[in-house]
């Protein structure tokens, strides 16, 4: 069975890389999708409470304690209507591995996924693809992650549709940490921490935030993903959580690497100084949403250990730099203060 829609092939090659990568860091501050990073959301990032434990991350995620219960449960929602309607499958597998990754940042493993699809006409043969191919992504991304699925793997809501509305899965997992003293967090912890980025870069700009605001390209595929890379990246964070190596992670996610950097720094009013990849297009290494790769924050006393670690691994990484005290630094060039790149992207 096929669907109607056809995303036409789409190549990095038709889109200049810019030159003025300031220019693109401040149209993007801009992008509703992006701007809640600089304007709407709360970064501050209080000391955790083992008793108590919340999230401020920007992810409708959360960590909780239940009462008599020994260790901090992880719950994570995501959706994803990108190219659902063309290929359903790999559309569900990228959500999945988002939302596993995203627990392994917070040092917990994913036991059990549930899923629903919105705005699906099961009786029609498109709505029968999407269902199809969804719940055929579901089973092979719960084999990978060791997941358990919910009692029915699919969810439908029914209704007879009065307008146009795009067909949208959402995930809920729920996950488990290994110990209350093991909880990770997403912000840089001090001024001189080294910067890695766990996973490879590619010369990828698909499906992101960047193609689609700055250049107007929706129609591009899905980002570069592997399910067996995801998985040994995210059992590899676990694993360096484990050995105390490493003090905050992130995953690269909606913005590329330049916004989880944000992400990671404002929390505690902190800056960056990174050198991007000579051998990866500097907007792709930048802005690129390819899927696998986690930011990690490393003690100086503790980077021997960790890249030791890594080498042994064999899995991709990368030095990227080090924590400032407020500053973003990249490649040598300055691009202001945390606080000034955030509330006036202008100045």
């Amino acid at each position: 069975m096929e669907t109607n829609l056809n995303v036409e092939e789409f190549t990095i090659d038709v889109v200049q890389d810019p030159e003025d990568i300031s220019d693109v860091i401040y149209s993007l501050m801009v992008n509703p999708n992006l701007a809640p990073v600089n304007y709407f959301n709360d970064f501050s990032e209080e000391p955790i409470d083992p008793k108590l434990i919340s999230s401020n991350d920007t992810e409708d995620s959360g960590i909780i304690q239940l009462d008599g219960y020994p260790v901090p449960m992880v719950m994570t929602t995501h959706a994803m209507h990108h190219n659902l309607a063309d290929d359903p499958e790999s559309a569900t597998e990228i959500l999945i591995s988002r939302a596993a990754r995203k627990m392994a940042t917070y040092g917990a493993k994913p036991l059990v996924v549930n899923a629903f699809l919105y705005h699906i006409d099961i009786a029609d043969p498109n709505g029968q693809f999407i269902a199809s191919g969804s719940k055929k992504g579901l089973e092979n991304a719960a084999t990978v992650f060791g997941l358990k699925i919910g009692d029915r793997k699919i969810r439908f809501d029914i209704f007879e549709q009065d307008g146009a509305s795009l067909p949208t899965l959402i995930i809920t997992m729920f996950g488990i940490m290994e110990s209350k003293d093991k909880v990770l967090t997403p912000g840089f912890k001090v001024k001189g921490n080294n910067i890695f980025m766990i996973g490879k870069s590619y010369d990828d700009i698909a499906a992101s935030e960047y193609l689609e605001f700055y250049h107007g390209i929706s129609d591009s595929g899905f980002q570069i993903y592997d399910l067996d890379d995801e998985k040994r990246i995210q059992d590899t964070v676990l694993e360096l959580n484990r050995l105390d190596l490493i003090q905050s992670a992130n995953p690269v996610g909606r913005g590329g690497l330049f916004f989880t950097l944000l992400r990671s720094a404002m929390p505690r009013e902190l800056g960056f100084d990174i050198t991007t990849d000579a051998e990866i297009r500097r907007d792709a290494f930048l802005f690129g949403e390819a899927m696998g790769r986690i930011l990690v924050g490393v003690h100086p006393s503790k980077e021997n250990d960790f890249v030791d670690y890594m080498t042994e691994t064999k899995i991709p990484f990368f030095a990227l730099g080090h924590v400032t005290k407020g500053e973003v630094r990249i490649d040598d060039i300055s691009f202001g203060y945390i606080d000034k790149i955030a509330i006036n992207p202008e100045s």
